[in-house]
């Protein structure tokens, strides 16, 4: 099966009250993990990348890697740029293949935000490539995002309906208590997902398709593994699952996992060595860590994303 955008899987997602898990990939390893999970679970998927994963792998391995998978698994699965910051970069990857992007513009003004998004749009639909803006700024840090908690900002649901009509995008990602990276919420702290947010836009946007950035949920299995054999690694709170299970079953279409499948490469990979530490063979500790991904992305999507035999 080719690539595919994100319409028509948004659409299904949409009706049906579940989410299309959106998995940050680096590697061959990452991306067979993923999609052997998907696959078992007849569930549509979508790879997306990182201007720093694009740079690390480079932009023909991933689209290849990315291409074949969608061609041996028959899955309905989108490229996308994951936080593409200008319109150079949005437009190297359509030009490249993906067949979706985000563009970033949340860091800007709300007129120069929708001036660059419009920009990266007009330019997408002209090659049958779905856009992804961003309004409201989560606070952490994750490759190109940083954000202090001194300048994250809700999403102000006054201004979505405005944005997504003047700047023709496809589904928005917005700021309602999420956060980037591993480590969100400190012990004590209590997270919390503001709904009334997102209600609020699902009221202005009927039907429009809403996206979650870093709602990874922090497996604490993966985090104690990490520690156990070597790491410091602090302990730490993620997203609630039922939150995001929440989320899913309303009008968020899209959840982005990156850092659960970091720390779950990581925590197999140190756990290998430590058992086995004459192995040098790298087919033998990734084999380790595709499988860990898989057990990962097969757990979000049977507890959280509800998109099991949706493909």
């Amino acid at each position: 099966m080719p690539l595919v955008n994100t319409i028509e899987m948004f659409k299904k997602a949409y009706e049906g009250g579940y989410a299309i898990g959106a998995f940050n990939v680096n590697n061959m390893e990452i991306v067979q993990g993923i999609v052997d999970a998907c696959q078992a679970n007849n569930s549509p998927v979508i790879l997306q990348v990182s201007s720093s994963a694009r740079k690390y792998a480079r932009h023909p391995y991933l689209r290849a890697m990315v291409e074949v998978a969608a061609q041996e698994s028959g899955l309905p699965i989108a490229l996308h740029l994951d936080h593409g910051p200008d319109f150079a970069t949005c437009k190297s990857c359509i030009d490249g293949g993906f067949t979706s992007v985000m563009i970033d513009g949340s860091h800007h003004d709300f007129e120069t935000n929708i001036q660059v998004t419009k920009e990266v749009v007009e330019y997408a639909h002209k090659h049958g490539v779905t856009v992804e803006g961003e309004l409201g700024q989560l606070a952490g840090v994750e490759d190109e995002v940083s954000v202090d908690a001194d300048n994250a900002s809700y999403t102000d649901p006054a201004q979505v309906q405005e944005f997504v009509e003047r700047t023709g995008v496809d589904s928005l990602a917005i700021a309602i208590g999420t956060s980037h990276g591993a480590f969100k919420f400190k012990p004590g702290q209590k997270p919390q997902l503001r709904f009334d947010i997102l209600e609020d836009v699902s009221r202005r946007l009927p039907g429009f398709p809403i996206v979650l950035h870093g709602a990874s949920a922090v497996i604490p299995k993966y985090v104690a593994m990490v520690n156990q054999f070597g790491g410091q690694m602090p302990d730490a709170i993620g997203i609630p699952e039922e939150m995001l299970r929440k989320a899913s079953s309303m009008a968020v279409c899209k959840i982005n996992v990156d850092s659960d499948l970091r720390l779950a490469l990581t925590a197999s990979i140190r756990k290998h060595f430590a058992e086995h530490p004459d192995h040098f063979d790298p087919r033998q500790y990734l084999t380790d860590g595709r499988n860990a991904i898989t057990e990962v992305v097969d757990y979000k999507i049977k507890s959280i994303l509800g998109s099991e035999n949706k493909a």
